[in-house]
């Protein structure tokens, strides 16, 4: 416990430097960034115009990497260093035996997602495939940990880039899979694919008619879809067929309680994308599981029996439900757009504003007045204008009273829009209201 607490002392030591480093399109692990940032960021360079991908996966990333190379690009203070290198040294306990590697970092500590594959590991090497080519239309390297996708409309650039990207990971001691590693294009097929999987999304292109879409080159005009990829359906499909066996012999409660979490778990990673018929599809074939489920607890009942046993309507639906407990449907699961962070953005370049919208939370500021923040999704409630970092913020209460704190009764204003709200006495127990004036229509008087 005492090393854990050292490391994260280190790591907020060395993150917010970091973080003003790193680069643009990594996503992994990052401080207010996520897999559906790394998704979008695909999107917005695929959407005008269909690209060559290059969909490639780091060859054990945590095993390989050179630990002296990662120590000269870390470049810290040397106590610091020392530490680090002493724990990239530390051996490890596997049953009974102690083990001291020559390479690769420590798994499951508090530093290792900061120094290995996740960010300062692979540093720089967007960069470097950026700068390789030099035409105006650059490549997109876009990284989740150890995750690579390069974006590009010339098949013959890509393969310099995968040759470049190579020789750069053989630097640090690493190489690409060859089992995970191919190229495909978005909209045609190339090597008997079309399109690709990225962090559980199926990204693909679609041919569509001239007047659906726009046109690429005087052609009919396609559309950008990302959905659940096969793999993440099947998978999610399996946990719930082995969750349901397990509990064969379970109140219903009890197995409501268990899949509940997953249905909402896995429903809420993937509503950022095209998943409306996947969620379809999913409580069809959750339903069958759980008919099964029922005929095995009661095998000399009528279907119709157990059907009535355990569903019971709800909101003018049947629901799986015991009258306490209710299973969640997939499809109840709103689809909503995800907003890509901007790339040049950190949660430690002080834009307390930007960061409390998005995230809903900021140690240096009122928790009541970020709430605000985001519920008004950055703007003034009054004028309507974008909050900045720059402005004076005042708390409002619309009616007046002060002791009443509830937030349907609060707002967050610039303090000149407040001086205003308080200067003409506008509260929702003022019987005052405003009517255009005789004289000119486009000024109001009270």
């Amino acid at each position: 416990m005492r090393e854990r607490a050292r490391q994260a002392l280190v790591k907020q030591a060395l993150e917010p430097e970091w973080e003003a480093r790193f680069e643009p399109n990594s996503y992994g692990f990052r401080p207010g960034r996520s897999t559906h940032d790394a998704i979008e960021a695909i999107f917005n360079y695929i959407r005008l115009k269909p690209k060559y991908a290059l969909d490639a996966d780091i060859e054990k990333c945590f095993d390989r990497i050179d630990q002296e190379a990662l120590l000269a690009k870390l470049h810290t203070l040397r106590p610091v260093e020392r530490l680090v290198r002493g724990w990239l040294k530390a051996g490890i306990l596997d049953k009974g035996e102690y083990l001291f590697p020559e390479a690769g970092t420590p798994q499951g500590g508090v530093l290792s997602p900061l120094l290995a594959a996740k960010r300062i590991a692979l540093h720089g090497l967007e960069e470097t495939l950026v700068n390789a080519v030099p035409y105006a239309s650059k490549p997109a390297v876009i990284r989740y940990a150890d995750d690579l996708v390069i974006l590009h409309e010339d098949l013959d650039i890509l393969h310099q880039l995968k040759a470049r990207a190579e020789a750069w990971l053989a630097e640090m001691g690493l190489n690409l899979k060859v089992s995970k590693t191919h190229i495909t294009h978005t909209l045609n097929e190339h090597e008997g694919r079309v399109g690709f999987d990225f962090l559980g999304f199926h990204i693909r292109q679609f041919r569509v008619g001239p007047h659906q879409t726009r046109t690429y080159r005087g052609r009919p005009g396609f559309k950008t879809l990302i959905q659940p990829s096969r793999t993440a359906v099947e998978r999610h499909r399996r946990k719930i067929r082995e969750v349901i066996y397990q509990y064969r012999g379970a109140p219903q409660a009890a197995l409501i309680a268990v899949l509940n979490p997953i249905i909402r778990g896995w429903s809420m990673y993937y509503r950022a994308c095209v998943a409306k018929r996947a969620f379809s599809r999913m409580d069809d074939q959750v339903y069958r599981l759980l008919r099964q489920w029922a005929h095995f607890r009661h095998p000399h009942k009528t279907v119709a029996w157990q059907y009535r046993r355990y569903w019971q309507r709800r909101n003018g639906r049947m629901t799986f439900s015991d009258e306490t407990s209710t299973l969640n449907f997939h499809e109840d699961t709103a689809i909503r757009r995800h907003v890509k962070v901007r790339s040049e953005k950190s949660p430690y370049d002080g834009d307390w504003v930007y960061w409390g919208e998005r995230l809903g939370r900021d140690p240096t500021k009122p928790q009541r007045m970020v709430r605000l923040l985001k519920r008004q999704q950055g703007r003034c409630q009054w004028c309507g204008l974008r909050l900045g970092i720059a402005d004076v913020l005042e708390v409002h209460h619309w009616d007046g009273d002060r002791m009443n704190n509830r937030y349907t009764n609060l707002g967050l204003l610039h303090a000149h829009c407040h001086d205003q709200v308080h200067g003409a006495g506008i509260n929702d127990n003022d019987p005052r209201t405003e009517e255009p004036c005789e004289l000119n229509g486009s000024r109001t008087v009270l």
